[in-house]
């Protein structure tokens, strides 16, 4: 095998796929990332049995064929190359990849490419497109809420799923519930609820990061694909069923809380300050128009901030985590962040007012 192609062309395609090969691997093969060169271009596969990502860049090739490489150790060469700089990799007589690029040579170990594993990627139910920005608008909202406790499996994704004729994105912790939604695509009518975990989520989210094309979803019960472009990333789904969420949405909260976004959050990140590093409880205290946020911390001292604010109803004192509250008021775009309260033992409802889209709750702590 021997083909040669521009730096610029390699690191965007070795960057694609390399990020899903794990640091450490007891498997060998699953270290490297499979080259495949043919036809006037370069494939890039990589997996971790549970995501693979294949990419591909146009080449000039002198001899087709077949080779994995270690993908961290050839993307960290081609990233350290200069600019503009034209790239040639060919299978050496001693059975190695030779990369070469100006006076620069590296030798790099191979491993059998038919000891390569493929993700089997047929018996997709449902096919539908998003554009690259709803895609990352439904993403972004959600995916701070999802769970890192392995203990709860089914919660370290997010739901992905048709609801009351709307594609809608649900994650939560037990903590906090991030939800958002938009039209339901054509072809997604009557698609499977599946949960896309969190590793997928952070891969698909770079992937298309700065595109500005319709991205192809391909899902079933077991497995989703998605297209962007000339990559294609595939994934496992969490085997497991999510909570009945809208269980815990609030709907009779009726003490709304009307709070510029920008001045709570910096507030809050304020006090929180010498919050205890554990819990990161802080107090809101609500009179009248005036919001008192405090935290006690007898180890740290005390802190405490007064704002003015829009709150109609009878005074009203709420703890919460701080780190959540500010994970909240990040993803609202609007200049005005929306509290719908009930008293300090029910949850909050926070809304945008300018995405009616999205939505979130907040369980309150005792302080």
């Amino acid at each position: 095998m021997k083909f040669s192609l521009e730096r610029a062309a390699l690191l965007g395609a070795l960057g694609h796929v390399q990020n899903v090969v794990e640091r450490r691997n007891t498997i060998p093969i699953l270290a490297n990332v499979l080259l495949s060169a043919k036809d006037g271009h370069v494939s890039f596969v990589a997996t971790d049995l549970d995501i693979e990502i294949a990419e591909q860049a146009p080449a000039n090739i002198e001899a087709p064929g077949d080779v994995t490489a270690p993908a961290h150790t050839l993307y960290d060469i081609v990233r350290k190359l200069p600019d503009g700089a034209e790239v040639s990799l060919m299978v050496g007589t001693d059975g190695r990849l030779d990369v070469d690029a100006g006076r620069s040579h590296f030798t790099l170990p191979l491993l059998p490419p038919g000891d390569f594993p493929k993700m089997t990627a047929d018996g997709f139910s449902h096919n539908f497109n998003l554009s690259a920005a709803e895609l990352i608008r439904l993403i972004d909202k959600t995916k701070f809420a999802i769970s890192t406790e392995e203990t709860r499996y089914y919660l370290n994704g997010i739901y992905f799923h048709a609801a009351d004729g709307k594609l809608r994105c649900v994650a939560t912790d037990g903590h906090r519930l991030a939800m958002a939604e938009q039209a339901l695509p054509a072809g997604a009518e009557g698609m499977p609820g599946v949960i896309i975990p969190r590793k997928t989520i952070a891969e698909l989210r770079r992937l298309i990061d700065g595109s500005n094309e319709d991205i192809k979803i391909d899902l079933s019960d077991a497995k989703i694909r998605f297209t962007v472009g000339t990559a294609v990333l595939v994934s496992k789904l969490i085997d497991g069923t999510f909570p009945d969420y809208d269980r815990v949405i609030p709907k009779n909260n009726d003490k709304e809380l009307v709070l510029d976004t920008g001045v709570f959050a910096s507030a809050v990140d304020r006090v929180a300050t010498i919050s205890a590093e554990k819990s990161r409880s802080i107090k809101l205290a609500l009179d009248g128009d005036t919001l008192s946020l405090s935290v006690n911390n007898p180890e740290h001292g005390n802190a405490n901030e007064s704002l003015m604010v829009d709150y109609g109803s009878e005074p009203l004192e709420i703890g919460f985590n701080a780190k959540y509250l500010l994970d909240v008021t990040a993803q609202i775009g609007g200049k005005d962040v929306h509290f719908y309260l009930a008293d300090p033992a029910a949850p909050a409802l926070v809304k945008d007012t300018e995405d009616p889209g999205a939505l979130f709750v907040l369980m309150p702590l005792r302080v």
